[in-house]
């Protein structure tokens, strides 16, 4: 099971950091990702980690901003979200993939979070 916490309200330019953790077992040997929807759009990637956290993706509107990190000791997935934008405004998930290379794509994610806001006003 994954659970998110860390989302909220947030002005234009501000910082926000997203954590999911993991219960019920490890996922030391997952990729993780942190997906984003929005209303009216598709679920997209937005930042993943392969399961050493030696390999990262991140999307085109969030590099630089956006920093995806893991403790495994802790069983931990993180996002720091910064220099915010009212176009990040979402729906934002944590999941999990069997794959040994990082998923770009929300297919290939099994396990799921429920899911944690993050609104972004200008």
């Amino acid at each position: 099971q994954l659970v998110e916490s860390g989302g909220g309200l947030v002005q234009a330019g501000g910082s926000l950091g997203l954590s999911c953790a993991a219960s019920g077992g490890t996922f030391s040997s997952y990729a993780m990702g942190w997906l984003r929807q929005a209303p009216g759009k598709e679920r997209e990637v937005v930042a993943a980690i392969n399961w050493s956290g030696g390999d990262t993706y991140y999307t085109d509107s969030v590099k630089g901003r956006f920093t995806i990190s893991r403790d495994h000791a802790k069983n931990t997935v993180s996002l720091q979200m910064n220099s915010l934008k009212p176009e990040d405004t979402a729906v934002y998930y944590c999941a999990a993939a069997l794959s040994p290379v990082v998923p770009v794509v929300a297919l290939k994610y099994k396990y799921w979070g429920q899911g944690t806001q993050v609104t972004v006003s200008s």
